[in-house]
């Protein structure tokens, strides 16, 4: 006898209780990857968009009421930009200056002379050095004293920008923070103390052996310190891990947020690594005694360029946070509460996805995924942005020689031609009008204009706003051209950086937004709803999601940070079409190879773009690689965009358009041909058999193991 159809109320609860989970997920789909791009550049943006010093400690070495009232005006100065103190000796200011508790010294002039000194430790951070030396110079030119620098603990030539500390904490950092959203999904079992606590040992071991070789064999930043660098991975690594082991037993898949706000977010401005911690707002002074990465920096910091002094503290620090951690896990394990969200499993052997949204695997495949996915993130950002930026060169740089005469620029030329070797790329140009234009246009970095008149000063015409990095380099070398010549030198700042981008960073920061938000909502979008599968679907979604988020970051950068300044329509529009571009071309690999496309996707659309775009170091001081690349890429046109806009009158805008159409254009087309794939795929499998549930094919439907952790 045949069955009828029930219309049973209780057999059709399921389907609307599906319904509603869907419509949770869907939202989540969205609030995920908002939260995760507002969190970080709304933190790093406010922060570091014009950072300035705030009661950075300094010494004046000297005696009696000359050197009491320079400390006394230093300390008087409008903003409190110094804590100056007097010490008697240099031999103490020395001592301080290794012990990091000041960050830098003015030596005053001995008796009968007018030298003064100004004595900094670079290995104590590259910028931390330099802004001392910007408060203290002007001091001795106030005093009317000629003065020098002096560097008592330098950098090694062959990490000239002090990266290696940098990135090996951040490598460390992300070792112990990107596991374990994998752990929740694929291996859960993983997640009781007593099974995490050795897999951590051996995993924060084998990472910072890992680290250690590309910084030190791999790209010569390092010489050594490999028992140190174990030492400080393994209790950093172990520190996070713990750390985010207990956020995950107390949260669950939203634990990726909390970790990413402590170790990520709020880590980066409070590690003193990139910027000096004395010119952040004092929350993250305070912050930088407490949290893992600053703690790994610094020890990191003290072993390799201070014989370990003051050490102790930061490893104390790392220390603390393991002791916590294992207590409170421990205490949550003994109330018997499960983790939110978890897997409920049997046993270990029970079939998990290895990957969000892929299909059950094995407890070995699983073992090997949940290893490989961190660790190939891990060589990617330490092994990519160490090679590029560890040993900043100038190569290249295009300057054009004006003079009156112009057989005169022509024999200058020549000169620095063979001067300079391939550090510059001399032309000559035929005025100061035309240099100023190229500039402008950023066709040339600078142009050095010669005395109209014997003895007269010549100028050197350069542009802050197209690069700091680049200005000052050019500035630096040619005062050594000027100094052999024996001509006086005066720099004209064609386009300068207003104040609220002092360091120029901003237009990286927008660039790296717009990417972010594009690759990471394919991510979400891939793991959190895999039933959204044709183009037809999920096109209508990346089309709101682009202008939303677009208009959503100029208004935090515009209004309320207060860090670009107008241009809202060319900004959304240029941010919209980067952001659906970047998303389409996502969409292609995560929907054919799923999880495995996330790691080559964020190598190319970020840790490439970044030494390409120039947002950070300059583009002529990178491996040149990177220079073919900053016409390609959409990360370098999206800087370049956001930078011309406020500075150049948006001067190349269409070029960049150009080039972030295309992507958009080939991962429509390449999205299309994957519809194509999928159906014929489906229309096999029911040729087969049944159809392939939708979220249960091998790597269709995988993503970022991070932001689908968090949709889940």
């Amino acid at each position: 006898m045949p069955v009828q159809p029930t219309t049973d109320p209780a057999t059709a609860e399921p389907n609307a209780a599906d319904r509603k989970e869907r419509i949770v997920r869907s939202v989540a789909l969205f609030v995920m990857p908002f939260l995760m791009v507002t969190m970080m550049f709304a933190t790093y943006m406010a922060t570091m968009h014009s950072p300035h010093p705030r009661q950075m400690p300094v010494a004046v070495v000297g005696s009696g009421a000359q050197a009491q009232g320079v400390v006394d005006a230093l300390n008087a100065t409008t903003g409190d930009p110094v804590e100056a103190r007097l010490v008697a000796s240099r031999d103490a200011a020395v001592e301080l200056l290794r012990d990091r508790e000041i960050s830098g010294a003015l030596q005053l002039p001995a008796a009968g002379s007018d030298q003064a000194t100004i004595i900094t430790a670079s290995a104590a951070g590259a910028s931390r050095a330099a802004t001392a030396q910007q408060l203290l110079a002007p001091v001795a030119m106030q005093q009317q004293w000629a003065s020098t620098t002096e560097d008592v603990a330098p950098l090694p030539d062959d990490d000239r920008a002090g990266i290696s500390v940098l990135f090996a904490a951040m490598g460390m950092m992300l070792a112990g923070y990107v596991p374990l959203s994998m752990l929740l999904m694929a291996t859960p079992h993983l997640l009781r103390l007593r099974r995490f606590v050795p897999l951590a040992a051996g995993w924060s071991a084998l990472t910072s052996t890992v680290i250690w070789l590309i910084l030190g064999p791999g790209v010569g930043a390092v010489d050594g310190h490999y028992l140190t660098f174990l030492g400080v991975g393994m209790l950093t690594t172990g520190a996070v891990g713990l750390a985010q082991l207990l956020f995950t037993k107390v949260m669950g898949p939203l634990a990726v947020l909390l970790g990413m706000l402590f170790f990520v977010v709020l880590g980066m401005p409070a590690s003193n690594l990139a910027l000096p911690v004395d010119t952040m707002p004092g929350f993250f002074q305070f912050l930088h005694g407490v949290l893992p990465l600053p703690a790994a920096g610094e020890a990191l910091r003290s072993a390799l360029y201070f014989d370990g002094r003051g050490i102790g503290v930061h490893l104390l620090t790392l220390a603390a946070w393991i002791v916590a951690a294992v207590l409170l896990c421990l205490l949550k394990e003994r109330g018997g509460a499960p983790i939110p969200q978890a897997p409920q499993v049997d046993g270990p052997d029970t079939p998990l996805p290895a990957l969000a949204g892929g299909p059950p695997r094995s407890k070995r495949f699983r073992y090997v995924t949940v290893a490989a996915f961190p660790l190939s993130i891990l060589v990617a950002v330490v092994g990519l942005m160490s090679f590029s930026m560890h040993k900043p060169e100038p190569h290249d740089i295009p300057v054009a020689v004006v003079a009156a005469v112009p057989e005169q620029a022509e024999q200058v030329a020549a000169g620095l031609r063979a001067g300079l070797g391939g550090v510059a790329d001399i032309s000559v140009a035929a005025s100061v009008d035309e240099a100023r234009e190229r500039i402008l246009a950023q066709d040339l970095v600078a142009a050095y204009v010669l005395p109209a008149t014997p003895g007269g000063e010549a100028t050197l015409y350069s542009s802050s706003a197209a690069g700091s990095s680049q200005h000052m380099m050019v500035q630096t070398m040619f005062r050594q051209v000027a100094a052999g010549q024996q001509t006086p030198l005066a720099v004209t700042d064609v386009a300068p950086l207003s104040r609220t981008d002092t360091m120029g960073s901003n237009s990286l920061y927008v660039g790296m937004s717009w990417i972010m938000s594009g690759f990471l909502m394919l991510a979400v979008l891939r793991g959190g709803a895999p039933h959204i599968r044709r183009l037809r679907q999920f096109l209508p979604i990346l089309g709101g999601w682009a202008i939303g988020m677009s208009a959503w970051l100029w208004l935090l950068f515009d209004v309320i940070i207060g860090a670009v300044n107008g241009h809202a329509p060319e900004m959304i529009g240029f941010g919209a079409l980067t952001i659906f571009a970047v998303s389409l071309v996502t969409a292609v690999f995560t929907r054919t190879f799923g999880l495995a496309a996330i790691i080559p996707m964020m190598v190319v659309l970020m840790m490439a773009g970044v030494p390409a775009s120039g947002g950070g170091l300059s583009v002529y001081m990178v491996p040149e690689f990177f220079r073919t690349l900053q016409g390609v890429l959409p990360l370098p046109a999206a800087v370049d965009t956001a930078r011309s806009l406020v500075y150049f009158g948006g001067v190349g805008v269409g070029r960049n358009l150009a080039v972030v159409a295309v992507w958009a254009a080939v991962g429509l087309l390449l999205n299309l041909g994957v519809d194509r794939w999928l159906r014929h795929r489906e229309q096999a499998a029911g040729d087969a058999g049944p159809h392939p549930v939708p979220g249960a094919s091998g790597g269709l439907d995988g993503v970022g193991e991070l932001e689908s952790a968090g949709a889940r």
